[in-house]
């Protein structure tokens, strides 16, 4: 059994730039962290692997940078690591980014059983990339899936979060499941697994690998989407006191968030 979990690396702050011409982040710019959804993926992979005895691939999209997150999910526990990196394939939108995995994931292995998701990214908030990798793919796949009730050689069963209700589903291999935030309880980082991935290689895959290397259908060419506008996040701080009684500052507070548009006066 082959498991291939998605992962990605995440400006840490707001402190980040963009550049002007192309509206893409320069993700150099910032302190960057493994994207926080994707460590329940991460754990719920490992559970199975620790369940199963499967061989856990890590895959990641970015710069050479990104490396960093996949070195730390091979701390945690994963077999191996690829990234998909290549300039051709920068100012992607989630259609073309979710092409790109699928392109990468038929590279790594046409014969994966089972692949896992975070939910969403904290750069991006969409909740589309899994399903999408999926549609391309052509394989079913379960969002927001809460738990996992059942493994076996053939199939997963898991409880999809439908908000007022839990949904029963199983599928049969090849599939995908996004995961959502508290399925399990990210486990560290391990010194002694850190230390033996250290001399392993992280594939790099390129435009050039894959098995659809026409350009205009990666990055900003093949992407559906595009910018208008985009603009770098205020870090200033502004602060403003009321003088007056409780009740007098609270008229001045809220005079202040209507003439900001906080909010809207009926």
């Amino acid at each position: 059994m082959h498991v291939i979990v998605c992962i990605k690396q995440v400006p840490d702050s707001q402190k980040v730039k963009v550049d002007p011409k192309t509206g893409v982040l320069l993700r150099s710019s910032a302190d960057t962290k493994m994207n926080p959804y994707d460590l329940y993926a991460l754990e719920t992979a490992i559970r199975i692997k620790e369940q199963t005895g499967c061989r856990l691939t890590a895959l990641s999209m970015g710069p050479l940078s990104a490396k960093e997150v996949i070195a730390e999910a091979m701390a945690m526990g994963v077999d191996d690591g690829y990234l998909l990196s290549d300039r051709r394939f920068g100012g992607a939108d989630v259609k073309a980014t979710g092409y790109t995995l699928a392109q990468g994931i038929k590279h790594i292995d046409e014969d994966y059983d089972l692949i896992i998701c975070g939910r969403q990214t904290t750069d991006g908030d969409t909740a589309q990339v899994g399903p999408s990798v999926s549609e391309y793919l052509g394989i079913p796949h379960v969002s927001w899936c809460r738990q996992i009730d059942e493994i076996s050689e053939k199939e997963i069963a898991v409880k999809q979060n439908l908000n007022e209700y839990l949904l029963t589903v199983a599928m049969e291999y090849p599939c995908l499941i996004t995961v959502e935030k508290g399925i399990y309880q990210p486990r560290l980082p391990s010194y002694r697994l850190q230390k033996a991935s250290e001399k392993k290689e992280i594939r790099i895959i390129t435009l050039d690998d894959l098995p659809d290397n026409d350009p205009d259908h990666y990055g900003a060419s093949g992407s559906a989407t595009q910018v208008e506008g985009i603009f770098e996040p205020n870090s200033e701080l502004i602060s403003e006191v009321y003088d007056g009684d409780g009740l007098s500052s609270a008229r001045q507070l809220y005079d202040k968030l209507v003439s900001e548009k906080f909010v809207e006066v009926r």
